[in-house]
């Protein structure tokens, strides 16, 4: 009977949470615009989405920003991570007490910060300001998905490399790296879903004629709920789920191997 409640609680934690998103999936599939009634099948708002310019210009921003600032922030990050590792026990506590502000720092606190910059600062508000700011939110994400891997790194992994000849660089390349890569990829991954998922600090440092996914659906639900977003909302919904099967099974699969 124990056992029965407590897999009955958790299917009902499950289902509050997915249950709305199942509800958007489905009726992404009617054919009226009504939210209300079920008219039939049909693919026609997944066809409307796919040619509408203002929505595929969006897409097309959102996901080289989301690519870029992933992979910069990846880059910064996890050199950031093997430095604050190399540190001092009160310098380290220090940096690791600065990362963790702009993590619980509001968003809209971030995005107002960096806009007041860039405009205090002369620089025009656009793409590059925007992929800037998505760089900015995003490595604290990456060091602290890194750091973990390095608590668990063997301290003489280096030293030994040393001994056998490699240089610093090769040391790090070939023996460090590889160790903490499952590392690196999470916080890869996570900056690029924060991005894609990112509204209010897009919405304060982008400039006019750079749109984002988030900050399109966010006109289009002023003007009232268009089948479009539906469609558009399901396939980011299916794009992440993917990403997230993929890594779990690259988990997985790497932890077999060291088994």
């Amino acid at each position: 009977m124990k056992r029965f409640l407590k897999k009955g609680y958790a299917a009902l934690i499950y289902l509050f949470l997915y249950a709305p998103i199942l509800i958007l999936i489905v009726f992404s599939f009617n054919a009226s615009k009504s939210r209300g009634t079920w008219a039939g099948f049909t693919f026609n708002w997944y066809l409307q989405l796919f040619k509408d310019r203002q929505i595929m210009k969006a897409l097309s921003n959102t996901m080289i920003i989301a690519v870029l600032s992933a992979v910069i922030a990846t880059v910064i990050g996890t050199a950031a991570a093997i430095g604050i590792h190399n540190m001092k026990r009160l310098k380290k506590t220090i940096v690791m007490n600065l990362t963790y502000i702009p993590v619980v720092n509001p968003d809209i606190v971030t995005g107002l910060s960096l806009m007041l910059l860039f405009v205090f600062s002369n620089f025009q508000l656009g793409f590059v300001s925007l992929l800037l700011a998505h760089i900015t939110f995003n490595i604290p994400y990456v060091i602290l998905s890194v750091m973990p891997k390095l608590k668990q790194l063997d301290k003489h992994l280096y030293e030994a490399a040393l001994d056998l000849g490699a240089t610093p660089f090769e040391a790090y390349r070939k023996v460090i790296l590889p160790e903490i890569m499952p590392g690196v990829f999470t916080g890869l991954l996570l900056a690029f879903t924060l991005s894609v998922d990112d509204f209010v600090i897009s919405f304060f440092t982008t400039g006019s004629g750079v749109s984002t996914l988030s900050i399109i659906i966010y006109s289009m639900a002023r003007r009232g709920i268009n089948p479009k977003i539906n469609a558009l909302s399901s396939l980011l919904f299916l794009t992440v789920l993917l990403l997230l099967i993929i890594v779990n099974l690259r988990m997985s699969g790497e932890n077999k191997k060291k088994e």
